[in-house]
């Protein structure tokens, strides 16, 4: 029973349009859901993945108009790290951020770059057996594009105190790195030492990372992280999956997310992310809700 990888990751925008239009528009994701925060749906909640809106690719955003920026620091994750094909791909994504405002730099074998609102990524060259997860942007040929993510960097004082957690997890020390890795895809988890300021959520801050978990498997996840010290949440269903959360020693909110059902339940796949879309309990609000919420164009249409 083995985790498969990062299943996705959540971070805060204060405007959506302008995550849109970097996310969709720059670096080619598509926005595969428009729907709201379920916990607290007065918000977005936003979804970039590959084509398909797999698990492995899937970056979404709260929506908080007016909130401050966001400072990582110690039990925050502040990297998302992205595989790319080659070295070609790395040149190719310098020039595209050059060209859109957003400058970038070689740092050791990967390229590193911070979105609008600051949050770092970096785009590292990997020989991993897992299927590229590659979205269509007509400016972004499919061989240079993003394919899912690689790993998180996370700031911890103490990284050894989440060892426990993470091996009753099935998580795997590779070096300096912890990897999840089950049949199909891997992800990896990596501490680096914290800033001396105190991190703050806000525009451009981490909310959480979540493993990939089989349907079938994510019950016993759950009595796995009981067993390491962890106290998770019950099962929450999202509708396009299920949930549980839980923080690592850290400080850092892990949540475990099954693969599936996925965003095609309630959309047709050459559709998805067009419209609002509201889990069944909470479409009685949307004449409530929609009307609230800031207009939003994705630049791909």
């Amino acid at each position: 029973m083995k985790l498969e990888g990062i299943h996705h990751i959540t971070a805060i925008t204060e405007d959506a349009q302008r995550n849109v239009d970097f996310y969709a528009g720059v670096l080619g994701l598509r926005l595969v859901k428009k729907t709201v925060n379920q916990d607290n749906p007065t918000v977005y909640h936003l979804f970039f993945a590959d084509e398909d809106g797999d698990p492995g690719s899937d970056l979404t955003f709260f929506e908080y108009p007016g909130v401050a920026s966001g400072r990582p620091g110690a039990g925050m994750v502040h990297r998302v790290v992205w595989r790319v094909a080659s070295e070609d791909s790395l040149a190719f994504w310098a020039e595209r951020l050059a060209a859109n405002g957003t400058g970038s730099e070689r740092e050791g074998a990967g390229l590193v770059f911070s979105d609008p609102e600051g949050l770092d990524h970096e785009l590292l060259v990997v020989d991993v057996p897992d299927a590229p997860l590659v979205a269509d942007h007509p400016d972004v040929p499919a061989e240079l594009a993003l394919q899912g993510f690689h790993a998180v960097r996370a700031y911890s004082a103490a990284p050894e105190a989440s060892s426990a957690l993470l091996e009753a997890l099935e998580f795997e020390r590779d070096g300096d790195a912890w990897e999840a890795r089950g049949e199909k895809r891997g992800g990896r988890y990596l501490f680096d030492e914290p800033p001396a300021e105190r991190g703050l959520q806000g525009a451009g801050s981490v909310h959480h990372v979540a493993w990939a978990s089989l349907p079938e498997e994510h019950m016993e996840w759950r009595s796995k992280a009981i067993s390491a010290g962890a106290q998770p949440t019950p099962e929450i269903d999202r509708f396009y999956f299920k949930s549980i959360y839980f923080r690592e020693p850290s400080g850092v909110l892990f949540e475990i997310a099954t693969m599936g059902p996925g965003f095609t339940v309630d959309e047709p796949l050459e559709h998805l992310g067009e419209k609002l879309s509201l889990p069944p309990d909470y479409e009685h609000m949307r004449a409530e809700v929609e009307p609230s919420l800031r207009p939003v164009r994705n630049p791909r249409d």
